[in-house]
């Protein structure tokens, strides 16, 4: 609890078996989580049979597996079902540090912010805890496009690391978003499409083999994922185009 508020950390898994105990232990020892919800995406190791020895954790397993995105879907809705007020992605790979979970509850429990993100850009960390120079680049490239087209000011768009309040994951159309790893870029497009405002911390990563990571192929298919979003974005906030991801009763203006 932070506040009276429960804090729920949810878990987006895949073949995570040999890192989420560990990620796991850190995140309880940080005292403010309530819960846990680990979703395992029909993983081929024994990342469910991990999960299920867990203390309080409630391990939930796709049928068949529904992409990064899809796994998001299904790690909100059922952290919405057990009465979170905050919630709080933690990639099960430990490659973000639990450590930073007690400041972003207290900054969405404060009620300073809805959304808060652990940003790798901010502080130089990115390259110094081994992101690979050409993953860095296209960082770098598409958040300045994307700031241009949404009119915002993050330091990157692609971090893992997040923090929602419920109003503001009970307010975003989530199910139109794709099930893929443009998921993430989608609901942050969305989440400054209904106005809310977001905060970011510096956030220490890790890279090592065990840490999550996609190829240079989906990488291109993501990045023209993020660009085909903001452009979108901006279309829909210009009234050339409608869109399920930016429909027109968002809670603000932008």
């Amino acid at each position: 609890m932070f506040h009276d508020k429960k804090v729920v950390v949810v878990m987006p898994a895949y073949n995570a078996a040999v890192t989420l105990r560990k990620t796991h232990e850190e995140v309880m020892a940080q005292g403010v989580v309530d819960l846990v919800i680990v979703v395992d995406d029909a993983s081929a190791d024994e990342t469910l049979a991990v999960a299920e020895t867990l203390p309080n954790t409630v391990a939930h397993r796709h049928d068949r597996n529904r992409g990064y995105g899809g796994n998001q879907k299904t790690c909100y809705r059922l952290a919405l079902e057990a009465g979170a007020d905050i919630v709080i992605m933690v990639h099960p790979d430990y490659q973000y540090t639990p450590r930073l979970i007690p400041a972003m509850a207290g900054i969405i429990g404060n009620g300073l912010y809805d959304c808060v993100l652990g940003s790798r850009v901010l502080g130089g960390y990115a390259l110094r805890s081994g992101m690979p120079w050409w993953r860095y680049v296209s960082n770098r490239f598409l958040t300045l496009a994307e700031n241009l087209l949404m009119r915002s000011k993050l330091s990157e768009f692609h971090t893992g690391y997040r923090a929602f309040s419920r109003r503001l994951l009970e307010s975003l159309p989530l199910d139109a978003n794709s099930d893929d790893f443009v998921f993430d870029n989608q609901m942050l497009a969305q989440i400054l499409w209904q106005g809310f405002d977001i905060a970011e911390v510096t956030c220490p990563t890790k890279y090592f083999t065990e840490a999550s990571s996609i190829n240079f192929a989906r990488s291109v298919k993501y990045g023209l994922g993020c660009l085909s979003t903001a452009i979108l974005f901006r279309l829909a906030r210009m009234g050339l185009v409608r869109s399920s991801l930016f429909p027109h009763d968002r809670r603000g203006t932008i």
